[in-house]
Parts: C-alpha cells; sequence; structure tokens
C-alpha cells in the first residue's frame, strides 16, 4: 500500500501459462525443484498455449521446441520450458511461432503444444519459467495461489 505512495515500484513478472500456480519446488524434477537453474515458478496448465509474459528479445529456442531464453529489456534473463523430460519428445507435439534474436511484445503467443499428447508420453506438464540470473540474496515469491490467468501478474522478485 505504501510503497505506490512513495514511489517504489513492485518487480512483478506476468505467468505465460493459464493454469495452477505453483512454486518451483512443487516440480516434479528435482533440478528444478532445488532452483539449479534458478528460481522461479511452475503453472501445472489448463491449456496449451504459451504467451510472452513481458516485452523480451528471444534469446534461444531448443531445437526440440520444448523450451526457450529470453531477456527483457531491463535485462531479465528467463527460461520457459515445457514439461519434464521432454527434450525425449524430439520436438513433437510442439508449434514455435519465434526464432532467435525475435524482439517479442508482452502478450505475443510464442509456442503451443499439444497438452494431450505431452501428458501421454512426458513424466510431466509442468510448466516453468525460471530466472537464470538473479543476483545473490533475490528471490521469487508468488503474489497468489490457485489459478493464474497467461499474462496475469504471477510473482514479485525482490
Amino acid at each position: 500500500m505504501f510503497g505506490s505512495l512513495f514511489g517504489k515500484k513492485k518487480n512483478t513478472f506476468a505467468s505465460p501459462f493459464t493454469g495452477k500456480l505453483c512454486s518451483i519446488t512443487e516440480t516434479p524434477d528435482e533440478a528444478f525443484a532445488e532452483k539449479m537453474n534458478g528460481d522461479g515458478f511452475m503453472v501445472e496448465p489448463a491449456d496449451g498455449e504459451v504467451f510472452a509474459p513481458a516485452d523480451s528479445t528471444v534469446g534461444f529456442v531448443f531445437e526440440t521446441k520444448h523450451a526457450m531464453g529470453l531477456t527483457t529489456g531491463d535485462g531479465l534473463e528467463y527460461l520457459l520450458h515445457i514439461g519434464i523430460d521432454t527434450v525425449k519428445l524430439q520436438g513433437q507435439g510442439f508449434t514455435v511461432y519465434v526464432q532467435e534474436g525475435q524482439k517479442v511484445k508482452k502478450g505475443e503467443k510464442l509456442m503451443t503444444f499439444d497438452t494431450a499428447y505431452v501428458k501421454a508420453n512426458a513424466p510431466s506438464d509442468a510448466c516453468l519459467c525460471v530466472f537464470t540470473d538473479l543476483q545473490d540474496g533475490q528471490e521469487v515469491s508468488l503474489l497468489k495461489s490457485g489459478s493464474v490467468k497467461a499474462l496475469e501478474d504471477a510473482v514479485e522478485i525482490k
């Protein structure tokens, strides 16, 4: 409440996914759950659409289409990763609409994935947003629990 009175801007970040918002520690993958790749959040997806959560530049898209790295205009690096062990799907079930080096606006569709195919062929369809370059001491906290819509603020980076 007082933050806005004194001009302190909250560093919030929107969800690229629609579904159930969860802590990254609930991810059914040890490397992500233990934040080995960085802090972030997980969404149990309600659909297979992935949107740019912020104006960003696409740094890379995995050849297997299950993940991509982006950087916001102010330098925040993040990884979007669809499912667990989905690299083994070799791109099947994924459609990517962006390419490396492309600038995207918040709300632009980045990719879609076949939720039924991923659920049938991978251990989990958990969708992750991982911040890969947070400063020491920075942490990610959920702004809410339960359902989240794509492009709705999901976390605060403190």
